[in-house]
């Protein structure tokens, strides 16, 4: 089969979509583990109900920042997969966890 014309473009596309999958599952694995270090907490009594309830909270809002950045569908996959490679090459890859926390948060 000859190459035909907006091959490269598909290739390029899906190899992005498969970047940005791959990554999008480890980057959601991490923030999962800071929710079963937390039941850990709780088990443990260093936590309260009340902090790993905040702790959940935390998780839903940088997974949703997560989400929103992982857009692999058509070209948006592509613009994705650029950004993150900018971002490593300047070693600034997000730090979803922090991404969601409040100033206010920080500063205490």
């Amino acid at each position: 089969m000859v190459p035909g014309p907006g091959d490269d473009e598909k290739a390029e596309r899906r190899a992005a979509r498969e970047m940005i999958a791959a990554y999008h599952r480890a980057q959601l694995r991490g923030l999962l583990e800071r929710v079963r270090s937390g039941f850990v907490q709780l088990d443990a009594g260093e936590i309260d109900e009340f902090e790993l309830d905040d702790l959940i909270y935390h998780y839903k809002r940088s997974a949703a920042e997560l989400w929103k950045f992982c857009d692999y569908t058509g070209i948006r996959a592509l613009r994705s997969a650029q950004a993150l490679t900018y971002l490593r090459e300047e070693g600034r890859e997000p730090d979803w966890w922090e991404a969601r926390t409040s100033r206010r948060e920080r500063s205490s």
